[in-house]
């Protein structure tokens, strides 16, 4: 799958909960960064899916560009 476009320069930290699944957005295109809206639709574009095994506090990447998706892994500085 090709990457989306930049969203963002840095990651979003979200608290996330136990058990409850996050739709990040992987084409770049969502208002609601980092999380889908929808805006893929007629592209090669679908959201991922990520389920919280505990809840904590994570940071979803929005350049887009992270090997490790939906979370950053620094990406955005290189």
């Amino acid at each position: 799958m090709n990457k989306g476009e930049k969203a963002g320069s840095s990651p979003i930290g979200i608290v996330v909960e136990e058990g409850k699944s996050y739709f990040w957005c992987t084409c770049g295109k969502s208002s609601k960064q980092p999380f889908c809206d929808g805006s893929h639709k007629g592209t090669e574009f679908t959201p991922l899916a990520y389920k919280a095994e505990e809840s904590k506090k994570v940071f979803f990447c929005t350049c887009k560009q992270t090997d490790d998706q939906p979370l950053c892994d620094g990406s955005h500085n290189r």
